[in-house]
């Protein structure tokens, strides 16, 4: 799953409009314009069935891992509040080079900490989602990477996650 579709299921799947994605991007550091924003909205055309009809169009703006990191950040702050750094706390540190399957771990983990989710709630928006996990297995997937239980979120996994957060939020 492309970050650019992650970012238009989650936007679905919240009810988030454009001025308060501009302002979450901003949050997280990135500076983008409502135009910049709809081209990033905007589907690939791989996406779509291999019909004629659909006009090429590169007006697409791809979503790098560090862009939906930033926007992830945003959403943090967006919906918790700015985080005031403790003394002797280093800075962030910048997001290294990902596997993609890794991308969709912090996706969850981003998640699960802006909108104050519980291990319950997670368990009922997979449910939703159609998908059935344990707590253990929904544990391995908050591990740290090179934890001897780490797993890998799966594109299939995420994709359920969003669903179900579209059904959970909108009905």
């Amino acid at each position: 799953m492309e970050n650019n579709d992650i970012l238009i299921r989650l936007r679905y799947a919240l009810d988030i409009k454009d001025k308060d994605m501009v302002d979450i991007f901003k949050l997280g550091g990135v500076e983008v314009t409502r135009d910049e924003l709809r081209k990033i909205l905007t589907k690939s055309k791989d996406e779509y069935d291999e019909a004629d009809d659909v006009s090429e169009s590169n007006d697409q703006i791809k979503c790098n891992d560090k862009m939906l990191e930033s926007f992830l950040n945003g959403f943090v702050t967006f919906k918790r509040g700015p985080q005031q750094p403790k003394p002797g706390q280093p800075k962030s540190q910048e997001m290294p080079e990902q596997s993609k399957d890794r991308v969709n771990n912090m996706l969850l983990k981003k998640l699960k900490v802006a909108l104050q989710l519980k291990t319950e709630d997670m368990l009922d928006i997979l449910d939703d989602g159609g998908i059935a996990v344990s707590k253990g297995e929904l544990g391995a997937i908050f591990r740290k990477p090179g934890h001897r239980n780490y797993k890998e979120c799966g594109d299939n996994f995420a994709r359920k996650f969003l669903k179900g957060l579209a059904v959970s939020y909108r009905g």
